[in-house]
């Protein structure tokens, strides 16, 4: 089975229309051999300062710059829901693939691959990326699906 995932609700819900996906769970679509769900924006982001060291809490003029040697990730406030459904989806036995279907640019791929990273998953990625939500165009972007490390750096 595929899992998509969308950048916003309303965009998965197209999605997964052209698909057949009918069955709605919780944070997510399911249906034709394909699972749709969504980020709701931002779901991942930098950790605080004091997450990498107590003395952070409180600014002080002379620890700056703080630029740590691994950057620390956390769950956006209030949407830590919906990415533990994301990492159970990504991380099922049934889901063979994941498909990058966030917005086409740079936030859009950041919003997917921050999630994709926190989440341990290590499946293999395709990308949709489409310019219009018409019908027809979201099928003609899932004939085309390019694998994910053609969008590497």
């Amino acid at each position: 089975m595929k899992l998509v995932i969308t950048e916003k609700p309303s965009v998965g819900m197209a999605i997964a229309a052209v698909l057949g996906a009918k069955e709605r769970g919780d944070g997510f679509v399911t249906g034709s051999g394909w699972i749709v769900s969504w980020c709701v924006g931002h779901l991942v982001e930098l950790a605080r300062a004091d997450a990498y060291d107590e003395k952070y809490a409180k600014w002080v003029y002379e620890d700056l710059p703080i630029i740590p040697d691994e950057w620390k990730h956390v769950a956006a406030s209030g949407k830590k829901k919906q990415l533990d459904i994301l990492r159970r989806l990504m991380n099922g036995k049934d889901v063979d693939t994941v498909i990058c279907a966030t917005d086409a640019g740079r936030e859009g791929e950041l919003i997917f691959r921050l999630v994709y990273d926190h989440c341990g998953c290590k499946k293999p990625v395709q990308r949709l990326w489409i310019s219009s939500m018409e019908d027809t165009a979201i099928r003609e972007g899932f004939e085309k699906l390019r694998p994910g490390t053609e969008y590497d750096m």
